[in-house]
């Protein structure tokens, strides 16, 4: 194992090759993020909510509205 002097010039090394996103691109993602899960959401909602019915159907158990 390389001694801690050089383990630190070379994570310094590969830090400098990192290309670090600018201020726009991270909130251009942030926000399609916090979209994408809010239709997830909106999605398995509604999957739940459909497939609750059917089972209360199958099973008889429904409330009948």
């Amino acid at each position: 194992m390389a001694n801690p002097f050089e383990f630190i010039q070379e994570v310094r090394a590969e830090m400098a090759k990192v290309s670090w996103p600018t201020q726009k691109e991270t909130v251009v993602t942030t926000i399609m993020v916090l979209i994408l899960v809010a239709m997830a959401a909106a999605f398995f909602f509604a999957a739940d909510q459909v497939l609750n019915i059917l089972v209360q159907l199958l099973i008889g158990t429904g409330s009948g509205q």
